[in-house]
Order: C-alpha cells, then sequence, then structure tokens
C-alpha cells in the first residue's frame, strides 16, 4: 500500500465514530466485490470480514483474507464451507445458480447495485453501513465522501481543457479492448473533464484506421493491462497507436484497475490524479 493511501486510511478511521465490537451487525462477512471489500474498510468495519474474492485488492491487508474465488465464478461449497451470517455482493456477482444455492441455505445475500456515477461510493457506503448494522458510522464517512467529492469536482472545473482520451483494456491477447460509452471507463474520463475519442459502446476492438483517425491526446489504460501487454513500449506500437498524438508524445497514464474503475471510496482521488495527469499536470 502507497504510504498516502495508508495514510488516508488511517484518517478516515479517526474520524469516524468508535463502535464497539460491531454488536449490531453481522459478525461472519463475506465481500464479494473489490470496491465492496474497500469501502468495508473505508468504515473501519473489516474486524467482521472472514474472506473475499479475488478483486479485492485494496486495501493491500485485504489480500490477507481467505479468497473465495474471482465475483463471476463463484462456488457455492466454497462459499457455505466459510459459515457465513452475511454476504455482501456485487450484482455483477454469479453465476445465477450459485446465488440460488447460497440464498436456499439460508445465509442472507446483500446485492449491492453497480453504477458509475459520483453517487456510487455513497450508496455501496450507505448500504453496507445498513448491513452491518452501523448506518451512523457510514453516514460519517459519506460526508467526508462528499467534502472530497465537491473538492475534487471545483478542482476539474478550474483546469478548463478537455484533452481526447481513448481507454485500453488488454488481458494480453492480441486484440486491444477500447471503451466506449456506457462503461467505467467512459464514466471516470467524463468526471475527469476529457473527451472519450469514441463514440460506440462498451468494450469492442477497432480497426488500426479507426484508432488513428480517434487522434486521443492521451490514453489511459490500467497498470494490469500494461503488463499484460508487455509494457508501455509495447502498448505505443500496436497497429494504429503508433499513428495517433498520445502515442507520438508518449502520453500514456496507467492506473491500478479498482482505483480508476471500482467507483469505490477512493473516487475524488482517482478522478483528481487523472484529471490532472490528463493535462500533463502532477
Amino acid at each position: 500500500m502507497k504510504r498516502r493511501d495508508f495514510l488516508g486510511l488511517a484518517a478516515s478511521a479517526l474520524a469516524l465514530p468508535h463502535v464497539q465490537g460491531h454488536a449490531a451487525g453481522p459478525s461472519r462477512v463475506v465481500s464479494v466485490g473489490g470496491a465492496i471489500t474497500e469501502s468495508i474498510y473505508a468504515l473501519g468495519l473489516e474486524r467482521s470480514l472472514i474472506a473475499a474474492d479475488t478483486t479485492s485488492t485494496f486495501p493491500a491487508v485485504a489480500e490477507r483474507l481467505p479468497r473465495v474465488g474471482y465475483l463471476r465464478a463463484l462456488s457455492a461449497e466454497g462459499l457455505l464451507s466459510l459459515a457465513p451470517s452475511l454476504i455482501l455482493a456485487s450484482e455483477d456477482a454469479g453465476p445465477p445458480a450459485v446465488l440460488a444455492q447460497i440464498k436456499s441455505a439460508g445465509v442472507r445475500w446483500v446485492s449491492l447495485p453497480t453504477a458509475y456515477t459520483a453517487a456510487s461510493p455513497v450508496d455501496k457506503l450507505r448500504a453496507i453501513g445498513e448491513a452491518l448494522g452501523q448506518p451512523e458510522r457510514a453516514a460519517a464517512r459519506i460526508r467526508q465522501f462528499e467534502a472530497e467529492w465537491q473538492r475534487t469536482q471545483a478542482g476539474v472545473a478550474r483546469l478548463g481543457s478537455r484533452p481526447r482520451a481513448v481507454f485500453v483494456m488488454s488481458h494480453g491477447g492480441p486484440a486491444l479492448n477500447l471503451a466506449g460509452r456506457d462503461t467505467a471507463a467512459d464514466a471516470v474520463l467524463k468526471l475527469a473533464g476529457c473527451v472519450n475519442a469514441l463514440e460506440f459502446h462498451g468494450y469492442k476492438a477497432i480497426s488500426a484506421e479507426s484508432l488513428a483517425a480517434a487522434a486521443p491526446d492521451v490514453i489511459v489504460t490500467t497498470v494490469q493491462s500494461v503488463e499484460g501487454m508487455g509494457g508501455t513500449a509495447a502498448l505505443l506500437k500496436r497497429p494504429g497507436m503508433a499513428e495517433t498524438p498520445a502515442a507520438r508524445n508518449k502520453r500514456v497514464l496507467a492506473y491500478d484497475g479498482l482505483f480508476l474503475l471500482g467507483f469505490g471510496p477512493r473516487l475524488p482521488q482517482a478522478v483528481e490524479q487523472l484529471a490532472k495527469n490528463a493535462r500533463g499536470l502532477e
């Protein structure tokens, strides 16, 4: 964990009301979804966690929790063997047959909606606070988030310019998936005052000619994608990429995927960093 992230979590915990033993909430909680796990830690309620899925990578201490697999490929047997009292899960979690098995076994399952808006972190914090019997603690953390978000919005508005950007996602294969409308990447680009240079919907691969014609000023991606492609230099050599202004100026911005696209409590920091870096600012 980066030092500033650790200090931010520590400050958040100090600012929240003291919790007396979590007596009001469930004591054996499984979290399925990186932003959900992050939100539980942001609320200081991690003592109730007994396991999490593989997307739960922040804070670093969360990776020490027993793993229940990938959120879209869960096992009912694995989950039930932990004897959970509550499963907090992203609405993407599945498959559906596993959800049905868990619920039929009498385990409480709370599904949290996935949305790519500035209100999404607030909704997560509120829902988790209610589910864990700590609504006042959630309300305090929400007030902190809203103050951070207001500062970020004001900062983005002062930047003025609107750089053209493309977001690249790669899983190591030959094709690059680029983000169009109705994606987490498109939403975070817009919140940072950038223009998504691509007009289609969802993620898809496009021709080299279309990519060059999009003429992005900056390429945004994840650290995980860059590693999968063999580094930034390899990304810039991809067909169509070399002809873009972003490639000519070596303007590639790579962030941790959960940090940038999770729409969790760190959204103000993610948007602020992207907004400044896309304009060449520190």
